[in-house]
């Protein structure tokens, strides 16, 4: 499965938990500056065996007040009953999974800093065939025990482990989580819709893809969506000047 973030040392966790305080103060909010917290997370060895331009990607530093945009389209989506199911149940707490199989839909990925935590908020919109379009929002943390969450709505997030191959940048959940003010339960396994894995596929010439699995340990595989993405000529714009 290539190498892992699951194991991240006491050394390497203080240095993204440094990072995140900074960004969050606004000291990196530099572009010049990049971003190292991906690659902390990843370990030096892991992180200069990728391609160039996905470490260009993860390692970008996004300026306060601005975005880096990623258009792309849905190539490939699919479901089972189940996980047609779980994706209606999920709407509760923001639908963090596709709802729908239109191939050929548009699709926008936009990433900006969050400058109170020092994380990143994450907001992707599907187009649709008729109505308005699906979007899901939600932050990226890096804390918690393997350095990396997912937030979502109504509490609830995912524990991630970050991997790599020659190829790709892999996000893959370590375990859900359900998290009131100060208080945090790590959900049981049996509750759990299963293992997601995230993977950044880089295909070259400033084509990339994401893939969406999720597999029950059950059932099998729920949901898969591939949407292929490319670098925009100018892929940071500024939308406020007031952070």
């Amino acid at each position: 499965m290539g190498n892992s973030g699951a194991g991240i040392s006491e050394a390497r966790f203080a240095g993204i938990g440094r990072a995140s305080q900074a960004a969050g103060g606004g000291r990196l909010a530099d572009p010049a500056i990049g971003d190292i917290r991906f690659s902390a997370l990843l370990g030096s060895k892991a992180w200069t065996a990728l391609p160039t331009t996905v470490r260009a990607r993860f390692g970008k530093r996004v300026a306060a007040g601005a975005v880096a945009a990623y258009a792309g389209t849905v190539t490939r989506s699919q479901r089972t009953f189940g996980g047609w199911c779980l994706a209606q149940a999920a709407r509760m707490i923001g639908a963090p999974l596709p709802l729908h199989d239109h191939l050929g839909a548009p699709a926008l990925v936009t990433v900006s800093e969050d400058p109170t935590t020092g994380g990143q908020f994450w907001t992707r919109m599907y187009g649709r065939a008729r109505g308005f379009p699906q979007v899901i929002i939600s932050r990226k943390q890096f804390a918690g025990p393997t350095g990396l969450e997912e937030h979502l709505g109504l509490g609830f997030g995912i524990a991630l482990t970050v991997s790599a191959d020659a190829r790709a940048l892999h996000f893959n959940s370590d375990h859900y989580f359900l998290a009131v003010s100060e208080r945090r339960w790590r959900l049981p396994r049996w509750l759990s819709p299963g293992r997601l894995t995230i993977s950044h596929i880089d295909h070259g010439d400033g084509r990339f893809a994401f893939v969406l699995e999720l597999r029950h340990p059950l059932v099998g595989e729920l949901i898969s969506q591939t949407v292929e993405f490319g670098d925009a000529p100018s892929s940071t714009a500024k939308v406020f000047d007031h952070v």
